[in-house]
């Protein structure tokens, strides 16, 4: 084989190994956290009605006393279906979890948490994505820990999973923390 022929293998195989390296190396924990204007401040106002006969969720709902986390999920999300069981788990430990289903359709999302489970103390449909837009929300999983007056203190951009549950634990016992 020709010494010219090799170079351009060799060109992708260099791509590819960076490609990998910054998906699951040392920037692996900075992808699931961007940037937030919002950190800090009150959560915009909206207003959602409930999925099916469930409670809607409100700004209101979430300057309620008490730590909370707001999680934007779908059921056409592959992620949101991974990070699932997570937030099964953390409502089983006393997180208050509600939700904005965002750009679905109400059938889809029940079926959904029929099928796994609702860890969701209230759920907002949004099937504009308004309200995700005035959390600035770049997609689907995304979560938000609000402490009890109602003021956002992290978001988790992507699904929740074992490599960041950790720092999601940690903000959500900061938040109740004065």
């Amino acid at each position: 084989m020709k010494l010219w022929m090799i170079i351009p293998v060799l060109g992708a195989l260099a791509v590819l190994i960076v490609f990998a390296e910054r998906m699951l190396g040392s920037t692996a924990g900075q992808r699931d956290t961007l940037p937030s204007a919002l950190i800090g401040r009150e959560v915009p106002g909206f207003e959602l009605p409930g999925l099916g006969d469930g409670p809607g969720l409100s700004a209101a709902d979430l300057k309620s006393p008490g730590v909370k986390i707001v999680n934007i999920w779908a059921s056409w999300c592959g992620p949101c279906r991974l990070e699932h069981p997570k937030l099964v788990a953390l409502a089983a430990d006393g997180v208050t979890v509600h939700g904005f289903n965002y750009k679905d359709t109400p059938a889809n999302a029940a079926a959904f948490l029929k099928e796994l489970g609702n860890p969701y103390t209230r759920i907002g449909v949004d099937p504009t994505g308004r309200a995700g837009i005035e959390f600035g929300v770049y997609g689907v999983p995304e979560t938000f820990v609000i402490d009890g007056q109602g003021k956002i203190r992290y978001k988790l951009v992507g699904p929740i999973l074992e490599r960041n549950i950790g720092r999601l634990r940690q903000a959500i016992k900061d938040a109740a923390d004065p």
